[in-house]
């Protein structure tokens, strides 16, 4: 037994309340090194005849990385209150292990034990309910639909006349989008987060030269309040894109310090270095990156984050806009966006705050901050494993299992989950114009925990590499269009919102993959049923033995998954010893007690 390898921390990702009445505690210990884990528990007041009132119950192992395994249990503490410690036992021996350190024998002072000392409702991780239902669509507004050519930019280009480039316009509006809602009715789409859509020079727009205004090629604010409306008339969320970290090169106060250097009365808005300010051929200021038309903005000024705050406000109380997805929001100091949260939930307590972050974000994610963040680590493993075959079978599982730890469960719930992006190539193109690829790549983003996103035009088979490639204009001949892959996502939209273990209400959790066929089969489940997943990644059929994924006691129904039907027929099956599943393809079965 690796005593030294037990962890855990009263607090984060590790202990913490999942609503108003249930702690969920989870314990790290070496991989493959514990046969069972127990946790020990109990009132810190509940003492009878100088003796400690407790009771003891066994954890779940809910999944292991290449190092660790992870032990789960939710427990509904009767005063809110807990302290508690684990029993860890492998072949051989039996440890405990509390606050104080690890002991061989159960600890006599209750202080030697892990506290959660209370409930407090305040304190739970609360982000919009309506998020974990949504599925999200993610539009570039100068790609996807020009539906007003009186708003076109100078030199605005023939739809999709030519390749996108960092400089071209098409002319794509907000009408445009009106144009099409029944497009992303058909498909199911319940959120649309929209890339930046205030004036800006450039066609990407984040860099930003007014917050409170529309760019004007997009339209006006009247035609915004009109598909605001449009959208919330079809159970359509609205979010927008906050570009708080920096502004543009035209924002008028930088315009003013470049014109007025020191003694401009907006120096501090921004972070120079010293003066003159200058932009070549290095700027000498903090920029996004090191893109001098990009300073970065202070929003430690307290004029700085009063303007962004009363932006942050303004779009949703006068436009009733659902969401912030915050850009580059790591860069950002945490005083900032404690006070923007304050202020949005304000202005709308169910409004869903969203931020971009690559990596680790649990400093963000413990309710005084952000809903969710983008999750990267979820895409880059689907990606590698999926995508591009470079990844093998037990290195994904392990990866995705990190993820599922690497947060509490309700934070997982609302995580943003996406395959591309417009900073990323298109999933076709990573995949290899492969459709079969693509195909299982959404199976897993829809049967994952979380709410997916789908970038604008890769439901009907579009491509493209590196921005600006990835930002080429929306394919409406439908002749072009792949019909068959669009009605592929949108039977796994209907089941995601029809079948309850599909989505958030049912737990994951892998139980096999095997790297010579890159294969996995991974399972949703509640007290009373369970899907299980199998999915070959791998370029020849496989065999799967059945021991390690079904039960004597249950009763299996394999589905009989059109996904191109109206419905999911259900067949009982007679289990063999093995299962086949054909290359890159997928069986789905439905286990009840």
């Amino acid at each position: 037994m690796r005593k030294e390898a037990i962890y855990h921390r009263p607090k984060n990702n590790f202990a913490y309340a999942y609503d108003k009445e249930t702690l969920h505690i989870v314990l790290q210990t070496k991989k493959d090194d514990m046969k069972t884990v127990q946790l020990i528990f109990g009132d810190p007041y509940n003492w009878k005849n100088d003796e400690w009132q407790s009771e003891t119950n066994s954890m779940v192992k809910t999944g292991s990385t290449d190092f660790h395994d992870y032990w789960f249990i939710a427990i509904r503490p009767p005063y809110k209150r807990l302290r508690y410690a684990f029993i860890c036992s492998d072949e051989s021996e039996t440890c405990f292990y509390g606050e104080s350190g690890i002991f061989d024998n159960p600890p006599k002072g209750i202080a030697n034990y892990f506290c959660f000392p209370f409930l407090n409702a305040a304190d739970v991780f609360q982000a919009p309910e309506w998020v974990r239902d949504t599925i999200w669509y993610q539009i570039f507004p100068e790609r996807f639909a020009n539906g007003d050519k009186n708003l076109n930019p100078e030199g605005a280009l023939p739809w999709g006349s030519t390749d996108p480039s960092t400089t071209n316009f098409f002319g794509g509006d907000f009408q445009g989008v009106m144009n099409h809602l029944d497009h992303l009715e058909s498909l199911g789409i319940t959120g649309i987060y929209f890339t930046p859509i205030f004036k800006a020079d450039s066609n990407h727009k984040y860099d930003t030269i007014d917050y409170m205004e529309i760019d004007p090629q997009f339209g006006d604010k009247q035609t915004f309040k009109k598909l605001v409306e449009a959208c919330h008339d079809r159970g359509i969320k609205v979010m927008l894109d906050a570009v708080f970290n920096h502004s543009g090169y035209y924002f008028p106060p930088f315009q003013d310090v470049l014109k007025n250097q020191e003694h401009s009365k907006y120096k501090d808005w921004f972070h120079i270095w010293n003066f003159p300010v200058v932009t070549e051929p290095q700027p000498n200021y903090d920029t996004f990156g090191f893109v001098a038309s990009m300073p970065k903005l202070n929003t430690e000024n307290q004029e700085v984050k009063d303007y962004l705050l009363k932006v942050a406000r303004y779009w949703i109380e006068e436009f009733d806009i659902d969401g912030w997805r915050l850009d580059v929001a790591n860069e950002v100091d945490h005083s900032f966006w404690r006070d923007f949260r304050r202020t949005v939930k304000e202005a709308k307590p169910d409004a869903y705050i969203l931020g971009e972050i690559w990596h680790d974000s649990m400093t963000w994610l413990q309710g005084d901050q952000f809903d969710a963040v983008m999750n990267y680590p979820f895409t880059n493993g689907v990606i590698d494993f999926i995508a591009k075959n470079t990844m093998a079978a037990t290195t994904f599982k392990n990866a995705i299992t990190k993820v599922l730890h690497m947060y509490p469960r309700n934070v997982n719930e609302v995580a943003f989950n996406l395959l591309d992006s417009h900073d990323t190539p298109r999933i076709l193109t990573i995949a290899n114009e492969n459709i079969d690829r693509i195909k299982l790549l959404y199976l897993f983003q829809f049967s994952f925990s979380g709410t997916p996103c789908i970038y604008y035009g890769d439901e009907i088979g579009m491509s493209g590499g590196h921005d600006p490639g990835c930002r080429a204009c929306m394919e409406w001949d439908e002749e072009k269009q792949n019909w068959e892959l669009f009605t592929y996502v949108q039977r796994l939209i209907h089941l995601r919102k029809t079948e309850p273990l599909f989505g958030n209400d049912a737990s994951f959790r892998f139980l096999y993959a095997n790297d010579k066929t890159n294969t996995i089969a991974y399972e949703k489940y509640d007290e009373k049923k369970r899907l299980i997943f199998l999915l070959n990644a791998g370029e020849k059929e496989a065999s799967i033995s059945n021991a390690c994924i079904f039960e004597a006691s249950e009763q299996v129904n394999e589905w009989s998954v059109s996904l191109q039907s109206n419905g999911v027929s259900k067949e009982c099956t007679n289990i063999s010893e093995s299962l086949t599943v054909p290359a890159l393809s997928y069986r789905i079965f439905e286990c009840t007690k």
